[in-house]
């Protein structure tokens, strides 16, 4: 399933438990009942993903932990806040980095329309249809040897080797 069918799916459970719930409620409320939609409509759902942190040698187990990691490929996150604010999107922007994910979701239940409270969030960092790994052995077998030659080539020139579509 490609990643915006993927993320149509999860709107479309987030917006059948606003329209079951309405705005006002806890967090977690939201979570569980978004989590049994998204199980009952056949998503694979990972609640409370673990998200270590590795600096350096170092792996720290912080207890980082994303709302949900859906199809092994999406981050969501859930709110029930007055308004989302910049610190949310570095939130999910960051669970999307330690993660190894390339888009995520921020939905805040605690709106009149769900479609105000829905945020897409993408790390450009990983090219779209790309994985971690596939672009880090490309980055390895193309950028690398000509930084190596040329420690001055510019490694900023990624849209010649990841061409937008």
């Amino acid at each position: 399933m490609k990643e915006n069918d993927i993320t149509g799916k999860i709107i479309g459970c987030a917006i059948n438990v606003h329209k079951a719930l309405g705005p006002g409620l806890l967090e977690s409320a939201y979570t569980a009942c978004l989590y049994y939609e998204m199980v009952k409509s056949g998503l694979l759902a990972e609640k409370e993903k673990p998200l270590p942190l590795v600096y350096e040698e170092v792996k720290l187990e912080c207890g980082y932990r994303a709302d949900f990691f859906v199809e092994k490929s999406i981050i969501v996150e859930i709110k029930s806040v007055d308004a989302l604010n910049d610190i949310h999107l570095a939130q999910t922007l960051t669970y999307l980095k330690l993660a190894k994910s390339r888009l995520g979701l921020l939905i805040n239940f605690n709106v009149l329309q769900l479609k105000s409270g829905i945020k897409r969030v993408v790390n450009a960092r990983l090219p779209e249809g790309r994985d971690i790994n596939s672009v880090l052995s490309l980055c390895s077998q193309t950028l690398l040897p000509l930084w190596l030659k040329n420690p001055l080539y510019p490694l900023f020139q990624l849209n010649q080797i990841f061409p937008q579509h």
